[in-house]
């Protein structure tokens, strides 16, 4: 099921590359969000949009939102991961898949005639008060953070 704009986002705590727990409640009327679901650290598309991300935190910041990369890698790999590429965006594991079912981005696809499951590329931005103002599925990493960043810009003018 895919989420769709002016939905309530669905809410989570998932733990970061320190293992330490993100509540996705503990920013709702302080900072706007965006969470970007990716299929797999270390992977060359993965790896540029996590950077890309990481490399515009500041402007991010300064529009008062949030970012929070997240896929099925475990903790240990999201901090190797962290570490090798210089990422400052906090990284969530979710290993069972349950967000990302929660929001639409484990989904199904042809690979060499087989039905494989995977993550979905996608980006959601979330308001202040906890609603999806964009959900944007399958997208092409390339400047996609930039675009992000515009959107977020928007909620703010």
């Amino acid at each position: 099921m895919l989420l769709k704009v002016g939905e309530k986002a669905p809410a989570f705590s998932l733990p970061d590359a320190d293992m330490e727990t993100v509540d996705l409640a503990t920013y709702h009327g302080k900072n706007h969000i965006v969470l970007f679901f990716y299929a797999k650290d270390g992977t060359p598309c993965c790896t540029k949009e996590a950077t890309d991300f990481s490399d515009h935190e500041e402007d991010f910041h300064k529009e008062d939102c949030v970012l929070f990369g997240i896929s099925r890698d475990e903790c240990l790999k999201h901090a190797e991961f962290r570490d090798k590429e210089g990422i400052g965006t906090e990284l969530l594991s979710d290993i069972e898949g349950i967000v990302c079912k929660q929001y639409g981005v484990w989904q199904a696809r042809e690979v060499d005639g087989h039905r494989k499951f995977g993550i979905a590329r996608s980006t959601f931005i979330i308001d202040k008060s906890g609603v999806i103002r964009h959900a944007l599925y399958n997208v092409n990493y390339k400047g996609h953070a930039l675009e992000v960043l515009r959107l977020v810009k928007e909620l703010n003018s």
